[in-house]
């Protein structure tokens, strides 16, 4: 079927004859004219083929940005893109997350120090910190009479992925919508200050931090590896040297990836990894405060 709907081809809107036409009217033009009825059919299918090309675009193009323009995001859009993610996956329903929204500008001078002083913090319209959360879900249980057992390491958990479950939601909406975002990885690292700075109660920790915005920057798109290097068929297939060396070859061929060995002293681009960016002593040091913010926040009771 190659036609669409033309203006020439008589449909139900040729009978309209003001607002006293009917729905009754409408169904019985749709029905009773099957050459309409099917380049209307067609013309839909053809919407929503393009809606999914978009979308997938979207996903296969899409880019961290970290220069935002000064145009705010308004309520109206905001409300959209929360609302779409409050409609993620959740255990069982608890929807143990909740989100602060930071627009202050003092407020974003606070958090910024906890993220390493990167300039998005304060730049972005939008400081979203997703969080941890059984603290309302243990106050619904005890007004139910019923006993909360959620301040326990899974429960953590729990609560972990359905705030990133939600994080990633809002972050897909809202590029689709032609936004910016850039995760923050420093939340963990910080997490005993901004639970102080945002006033964190027990039974919440945040997790994440998302800024969202308008860009002002179009960055080059960063490289991934080949879907075949994390892509298991039944059960988990253990890589061979040459497997490695063949799926991380490309990265490190990459250009900035050579002027990162050099700026180093390194001789390979996995020691930059190692020794500058994620070291063994900082992720020790970290993993003890992190555990540290779970036992202050009654998560670790085993």
């Amino acid at each position: 079927m190659g036609t669409v709907l033309r203006t020439e081809d008589p449909g139900p809107m040729t009978q309209y004859r003001g607002p006293g036409l009917s729905h009754a009217k409408i169904r019985k033009s749709f029905s009773s004219d099957p050459q309409v009825k099917a380049e209307i059919v067609y013309f839909v299918y053809i919407l929503q083929h393009i809606s999914k090309m978009n979308k997938t675009e979207s996903l296969l193009n899409r880019r961290t940005i970290r220069k935002y323009s000064d145009e705010p995001v308004g309520d109206d859009l905001l409300n959209d893109l929360l609302k779409s993610g409050c409609r993620s996956s959740t255990t069982g329903n608890m929807q143990v997350y909740s989100i602060i929204i930071t627009r202050d500008e003092s407020k974003k001078r606070e958090l910024a120090p906890l993220h390493f002083n990167q300039k998005m913090v304060t730049e972005a319209p939008l400081v979203l910190t997703f969080c941890a959360d059984f603290n309302r879900f243990n106050k619904w249980c005890n007004i139910n009479n019923a006993k909360p057992g959620y301040d326990n390491f899974l429960s953590f958990m729990t609560a972990s992925i359905d705030a990133l479950l939600v994080a990633q939601t809002i972050c897909i909406a809202a590029e689709a919508r032609g936004l910016g975002i850039c995760y923050l990885g420093t939340t963990t690292y910080m997490a005993h200050e901004i639970v102080k700075i945002l006033k964190l109660p027990k039974g919440v920790v945040p997790v994440t931090t998302v800024t969202l915005g308008w860009p002002a920057e179009q960055p080059e798109q960063l490289d991934r590896l080949p879907i075949e290097a994390v892509i298991h068929k039944e059960v988990y297939s253990d890589y061979t040297d040459q497997e490695i060396k063949g799926f991380y070859l490309e990265k490190e061929l990459r250009e900035d990836s050579k002027q990162f060995i050099a700026e180093n002293n390194k001789t390979t681009l996995a020691q930059v990894f190692t020794d500058i960016r994620y070291k063994k002593d900082d992720n020790v040091y970290f993993s003890k405060m992190l555990l540290k913010v779970l036992e202050d926040q009654e998560f670790m009771n085993q």
